[in-house]
């Protein structure tokens, strides 16, 4: 047999043509594979370093709730309101009914405890 000298046949060029595109089509999908494992690294990071920051963030606001708790035990509760003298009762009662709001108003807003109250209520209406 022969051996012919020049240009490839036509099985040798499908042949060499077929191992480039493999080759190429190789090298893409490492290259590929390596830049997504790299960004899923990056993001990682992120998600490491933000969970860090966060959980700094908590730490510094329960360590300020501590410190207010502790001078708020700390400091002396503020002397109640003394309870306002009863006036003497007029003969038509409406000075009654004032005082009445006037003492519902203060339990209302929080000054007078329902102790106090109930006590500056007995005194107007004895």
């Amino acid at each position: 047999m022969r051996r012919r000298r020049g240009r490839p046949g036509l099985v040798g060029t499908m042949a060499r043509t077929a191992v480039v595109a493999g080759t190429a089509s190789a090298v893409v999908g490492a290259t590929s594979n390596r830049q997504a494992g790299k960004q899923q690294a990056a993001a990682e990071q992120q998600a490491a370093q933000q969970a860090a920051f966060e959980s700094q963030a908590q730490l510094a606001q329960m360590q300020a709730d501590m410190e207010a708790m502790k001078s708020q035990q700390a400091a002396p509760a503020p002397a109640p309101a003394p309870a306002p003298a009863p006036a003497a009762p007029a003969a038509g009662g409406g000075d009654l009914m004032a005082e009445l709001s006037k003492l519902a108003d203060l339990k209302a807003a929080g000054v007078l405890t329902d102790a106090e109250f109930a006590a500056a209520k007995a005194k107007l209406l004895a």
